[in-house]
């Protein structure tokens, strides 16, 4: 949004004449395409940042939404009550090799249609960015389709374009959205050493016939939440925060958690569909965020 500005015609021009001759002497490039404006909605896309750590990116762009009030959009699980995971698709660009796109922990949302995961208001997506001759510059086009909600749902499209270099110009916004991202930690990770919530240890619970996947999540904080994601499109459940005497184990780890997380897998689907599949457990917490990936049991349908 434009704000009014106090300066007289003269003072406008002349700075504009500063910025320009800045412009031209560096020669900069826009750090953010043209918003595209939608319904509660405008999507833009924004430049550069430094990748993640351990990153082979060459650098990092984001593709911003931006919500009215009261409006949402969907992490790539939707969760329960159902959604439009976001969409990107990069054809049309050019010298580009691959562009992975980031999703910083979402929130669970709640509200008459049921629960959700995503995030209210505002969020941006990083791009991971990696040129196929890494001495000329990338254009970006992007693709984007993802549902804008508030008591119905409306898919929105929008179709951008931006051009990076090493001397386009960084978006301050980017680095704290490449932060929030989370990281990747190995199953029983001391939570003390990164500074991030992790996943202890997790095991399967058969219970009236039904496959619980019980999550033993250490360093989360009273307020952590943990939400579940398959790279096969699969159907998973939502978890719920459970009180650690419904779920006593003789395991180490699990008894150094500070809170225990459930999903009924076999709420949804068959459980052979997801016998032997990798699914990403994201946790969020005060202190920040944490994914791990785990290989759910061959025999699942038959434990």
């Amino acid at each position: 949004m434009m704000k009014r500005s106090w300066l007289s015609p003269a003072g406008l021009t002349a700075i504009c004449a500063v910025g320009a001759a800045l412009a031209m002497s560096t020669g900069a490039l826009a750090a953010q395409s043209d918003w595209v404006r939608g319904f509660e909605n405008k999507v833009r896309l924004i430049g550069i940042s430094p990748p993640r750590a351990g990153s082979k990116a060459a650098y990092a762009a984001g593709v911003e939404i931006d919500m009215s009030p009261g409006f949402k959009t969907y992490w790539r699980n939707p969760g329960e009550a159902g959604g439009v995971p976001p969409e990107f698709d990069w054809a049309g660009s050019d010298n580009l090799a691959s562009a992975q796109v980031l999703y910083p922990a979402p929130d669970r949302l709640i509200d008459k249609a049921g629960a959700n995961i995503g995030y209210k208001g505002h969020v941006i997506f990083p791009v991971e960015v990696m040129p196929k001759d890494p001495g000329k510059p990338v254009t970006l086009h992007l693709k984007a389709v993802f549902g804008v909600c508030k008591n119905i749902c409306i898919p929105a499209e929008a179709e951008l374009e931006i051009k990076l270099s090493d001397k386009t110009e960084n978006s301050p916004d980017l680095g704290a959205a490449i932060a929030s991202v989370p990281q990747t930690l190995p199953v029983g990770a001391n939570p003390n050493d990164s500074g991030r919530p992790a996943l202890a240890s997790w095991r399967i619970e058969k219970r009236d016939g039904n496959a619980i996947l019980m999550l033993d999540v250490a360093g989360a904080g009273e307020k952590g939440d943990v939400f579940l994601f398959s790279d096969d499109g699969i159907y998973l459940p939502m978890t719920k925060k459970v009180e650690p005497r419904k779920s006593a184990t003789s395991n180490a780890a699990a008894r150094q958690a500070d809170a225990i997380f459930e999903g009924d897998l076999s709420e949804g689907g068959d459980l052979k569909d997801l016998a032997g599949k990798s699914v990403w457990v994201t946790i969020s917490g005060t202190k920040g965020q944490s994914e791990s990936l785990i290989a759910l049991p061959e025999d699942l349908a038959r434990l």
